[in-house]
């Protein structure tokens, strides 16, 4: 059997934020390490404040460490400068928030080219892949709906069709279903594992729901600054 590919490697991150007049640092992450495989789909569940946010933006570009490296394809992208970092989160990470964080004055269709546009895509070849992609979703008749005009359920999948806008080697995602009901839940991790299984595309999911994580193939827990398997 072919040894897996490790696309991301997180080494001991640590990352602090000031926790108040007279009080001590607050201290997230304290050595962490992970690995992530190609083809994989990763849980990562954790108290409230816990820092698995803070731990997502690290690793897609989002956010520095005080201390540690996080490798992509053996390059270390926390020497990359500004406009390199910029390119590397458009080119390799597709990010899913829970609030969508949708450009509220575009189409779906224009919020979900947007990437491709942004890195010098024709016009043309963006929009058709757009429509592709909505139509993967089952939304492709709000095309031309700004994000007001959308179910919460819809505005997610439009964020999920823009994450792969660009063909990631990782989704990045934060809680994207937590404001959703069970069947548009359902919609959005069935075609997670469907885009693994068929692209080979990774993931790397926070969630606070056992039943997602258990679906997961591999699930660790973020307690005192570090990942445990759970």
């Amino acid at each position: 059997m072919a040894e897996k590919k490790i696309v991301l490697e997180a080494k001991d991150l640590y990352k602090s934020f000031p926790a108040g007049q007279g009080k001590d640092e607050l201290h997230v992450l304290q050595g962490l390490n992970l690995e992530i495989e190609e083809g994989s789909i990763t849980s990562i569940v954790g108290s409230s404040g816990s820092g698995k946010s803070t731990l997502l933006h690290i690793l897609g570009g989002l956010d520095t460490a005080d201390r540690g490296d996080v490798f992509w394809g053996g390059k270390n992208i926390t020497e990359y400068k500004s406009d390199d970092l910029a390119e590397f989160r458009n080119r390799y990470i597709g990010f899913v928030f829970q609030f969508h964080h949708l450009l509220p004055e575009f189409t779906a269709l224009e919020n979900v080219a947007m990437p491709a546009l942004i890195a010098g895509t024709s016009n043309k070849e963006a929009f058709a892949r757009a429509q592709e992609l909505l139509n993967l979703f089952g939304i492709e008749g709000r095309k031309n709906h700004r994000p007001t005009e959308l179910s919460g359920g819809e505005q997610q999948r439009v964020s999920m069709a823009r994450a792969l806008m660009n063909h990631p080697k990782i989704i990045l995602a934060d809680e994207p279903t937590g404001n959703l009901d069970q069947d548009n839940t359902n919609i959005i991790l069935d075609q997670l594992f469907e885009l693994r299984d068929a692209v080979g595309v990774s993931v790397l999911l926070i969630t606070h729901e056992k039943e997602i994580a258990e679906r997961s193939d591999r699930i660790l827990n973020l307690k005192k600054g570090i990942l445990k398997p759970l």
